[in-house]
């Protein structure tokens, strides 16, 4: 049933968590925050349905990780949370965004909505190309919701919620900590927080990071590294709690993000281009990196934003508002040529400036909890707007200059048309939602209880193309004539509006104290949208799925095993889809390219566990084991293609991940903390239908952390180890027309070794 390399992974997996005696693997981040704190698992405390309450006792799949957690993993970026979660992806490409379940559209399309909300700090983030959250520093929790959410939070999210909690200021208290790591590849983490007491009634916390390391892919025509990057950023919290039934939270961020992560060829390509990097030293793969293009590649975001956060007590009822503004800013300058200008070029100019602005609204209102009734209600209002210029400027496959150096009078206009006096497009879009939300809970008798859901939302999106003339001198040197690539579209402007009622029911039932069973059935639903492909209109139709999932959370012997399971199920109608297609190139060709589209069904069902145990004071064994079947279940293209069968892109069948943690104290007071941890992925492709030339084959990363804390316990120091046995593997793959195969590769796919130390007071 499973090949040799998969038994292999998934036994390992296995033995790790739990050296052979528990049947199956877990989600380390149910139990490792703190191992050696006591003789007991920690209780692991969510917001999942928008009050504290234990894990244990949400009908509802969740995934949670610690700061600290998160810390002894080594990884520094929200996207790398797909390593320490089961049923958790990113897709690098096409838009980037999260998957969960194997489900998520990615779409350049800028009316598309995330089928997976990230929310930092109850702030949905859905800027168009941002994840809202750039290195992770002062990270109290992060708690993933498998499933449709829109219920309870304020976007609708067909696939579910990665919620983050940062760290909050704390009234009375004087601390710092900061970090440093130094590793291989130049690579450095530093981060450090600041809690300041204001009084008896305020408190100011900042944090701030700065981390960087060297690429290993090399573009030889320059003698620069290819997937180079630098972040920096901070975060501002200001905290004013005036009397026991008033506070408010003013928060700040702003983060930068830089990398030189581009396409590399792999296969395909031309002989000629071959011929070409062969001689220049680079000899295309799937495990290189390297290029040998004239032009540097490189993206740049900036984020920053900010919120109010304000609740207050009504009696026995909690009023809880939260404002939210926010920019982002994205750069792209991604050139496709391979090889020097001077010897042959396809797209040698190809820049975007994206600039999304947003404003959000969210207030409700809950009842105390206890009682036969408890009832939460409330709005959300969100207006994201984003304005992109891009531009595509190339020969398609005639040298950019002469042997004169002489540049070519004239560039196809990929992003213009023909007979417009113009080089480049230039999107307008503006997403707007309302809603009103609510759930009841009956909490029937003291064991039985009957979870009600409801939303209501209206949606209304807009998109316009129009097509503007960019100076050419500053991006290509000198001024070219321009030729477009296809007629403009008949309708330039699209707006879709949309409402829709979703619901969740979930009947929970508590067995004993530490044991509960429950179900769930919700649907979820994502708006129309407006695409331009290729210079056409092609708008898309709304997406809706009806899920079912059912589970059992328990806690054995004393809090010292936590077991918890679940088996889920969506299916999807209408599942906003991207896939690849052929666009007029300019020169009487076609070009490969990617759009977006509704295949007819997607059915996406497996299992999901996790356990956690602590047999000894000190030690934690933990994590989690998914199995995912992501299908299309009616996908049939132009009349032309059937994808009706075929896997989810980024959908591995397994996914499982183990860790194991200890702390002892000596004595004299000198501690030791040792942490390894694993995360196994089956293999999967990234392109639809197309499982030949974008699979990625299965692969297992190590992770291990060694720290020593001295007897003031203000101080530790240690050395850390990612990717442990250098394990490679790729992100991504894409037919680029001429070009021919090419890939993505990720600053994971490496070993990297290094020191750090933490100091705290």
């Amino acid at each position: 049933m499973f090949g040799y390399k998969t038994k292999r992974s998934l036994f390992l997996l296995s033995t790790m968590l739990v050296g052979g005696a528990l049947p199956l693997g877990a989600g380390f981040a149910q139990a490792q925050e703190s191992a050696g704190s006591g003789e007991t698992l920690p209780e692991i405390v969510v917001t999942a349905e928008r009050r504290s309450e234990s894990s244990q006792k949400v009908p509802l799949a969740i995934q949670s990780i610690s700061g600290d957690t998160l810390a002894k993993t080594g990884y520094t970026s929200v996207t790398d949370l797909q390593y320490t979660m089961p049923g958790v992806q990113y897709d690098p490409t096409q838009g980037a965004a999260f998957q969960i379940r194997g489900v998520g559209s990615t779409s350049f399309d800028f009316s598309n909505a995330k089928s997976v909300s990230v929310v930092v700090d109850d702030v949905v983030m859905d800027g168009q190309r941002a994840n809202g959250l750039t290195g992770l520093v002062d990270i109290e929790r992060v708690d993933v919701l498998m499933g449709p959410q829109g219920t309870l939070f304020g976007k609708n999210a067909t696939s579910g919620v990665i919620a983050v909690t940062t760290g909050k200021p704390k009234i009375g208290d004087l601390s710092v900590r900061a970090s440093a790591s130094f590793g291989e590849h130049d690579e450095r983490i530093l981060n450090g927080t600041v809690n300041i007491p204001l009084g008896q009634i305020a408190a100011l916390r900042v944090s701030g990071f700065d981390q960087a390391f060297d690429g290993f892919g090399r573009n030889v025509t320059l003698n620069r590294l290819v997937g180079s990057q630098h972040e920096y950023g901070g975060r501002a919290k200001l905290y004013l709690e005036p009397s026991d039934s008033f506070n408010l939270m003013l928060s700040g961020d702003y983060a930068y993000h830089w990398d030189s992560s581009v396409r590399t060829p792999v296969s395909g390509q031309p002989a000629d281009v071959t011929a070409i990097l062969n001689a220049l030293g680079v000899y295309p793969g799937p495990e290189s990196a390297d290029t040998a293009d004239s032009s540097f590649g490189e993206i740049t975001t900036e984020e920053w934003g900010t919120s109010l956060r304000i609740n207050a007590k009504l009696g026995d009822l909690d009023l809880t508002s939260i404002s939210a503004y926010r920019r982002t800013r994205y750069d792209n300058a991604t050139p496709a040529n391979l090889t020097p200008a001077d010897q042959f070029a396809y797209i040698p100019f190809n820049n975007g400036y994206l600039d999304t602005e947003k404003f959000s609204q969210e207030i409700h209102l809950a009842s105390p909890t206890g009682g036969f009734v408890e009832w939460l209600v409330g709005g959300f209002y969100n207006d994201l707007k984003a304005r992109q210029t891009q531009l595509q400027w190339g020969t398609l496959g005639a040298p950019l200059y002469d042997a004169n150096g002489v540049p070519r009078s004239t560039l196809y206009a990929l992003t213009g048309a023909i007979g417009v006096d113009a080089n480049a497009s230039l999107f307008n879009a503006q997403n707007e939602t309302m809603a009103a939300f609510g759930q009841l809970k009956f909490n029937v008798t003291p064991r039985l209880s009957l979870t009600l859901g409801g939303r209501y939302t209206h949606d209304n999106n807009s998109q316009s193309l129009d097509f503007i003339t960019v100076d050419p001198l500053p991006i290509a040197g000198y001024t070219p004539t321009f030729v477009g690539s296809s007629a403009a579209p008949a309708i330039d402007f699209g707006r879709a509006k949309g409402d829709n009622f979703s619901y969740r029911v979930a009947p929970q039932f508590q067995v004993s104290d530490n044991v509960m069973l429950y179900a769930s059935y919700s649907t979820g639903y994502k708006p129309a949208g407006i695409a331009f492909v290729g210079n056409k209109y092609a708008p898309y139709k709304d997406e809706t799925v009806k899920a079912l999932e059912a589970g059992i959370k328990s806690e054995w012997f004393g809090r010292r095993l936590r077991l918890n399971l679940d088996i889920f199920r969506s299916d999807f109608k209408d599942f906003q889809a991207t896939i690849l297609t052929k666009i007029p190139d300019g020169a009487g060709g076609l070009l490969d390219a990617t759009v977006i589209g509704n295949a007819g069904g997607l059915r996406t069902q497996g299992v999901e566990g996790n356990v956690a145990v602590q047999p000894l004071r000190g030690l934690t064994l933990s994590g989690a084991l998914t199995y995912t079947d992501a299908k299309f279940t009616d996908y049939v293209y132009n009349s032309t293609t059937d994808y009706t069968g075929s896997r989810l892109t980024n959908s591995p069948e397994w996914a499982g991940t183990a860790a194991i943690d200890y702390e002892t104290e000596f004595g004299s007071g000198f501690g030791v903390r040792a942490h390894a941890d694993y995360a196994y992925r089956s293999e999967y492709w990234t392109v639809v239908g197309q499982p030949d030339y974008s699979n990625v084959p299965s692969y297992g990363l190590v992770n291990g952390r060694l720290t020593f804390s001295l007897p003031s316990k203000t101080v530790e120091f240690g050395v850390y180890a990612r990717n442990l046995f250098d394990k490679y593997f790729s992100t991504g793959w894409q037919q680029y027309g001429a070009l021919g195969l090419l890939h993505y590769t990720s600053p994971n796919a490496r070993r990297t070794v290094g020191g750090f130390v933490n100091v705290r007071f």
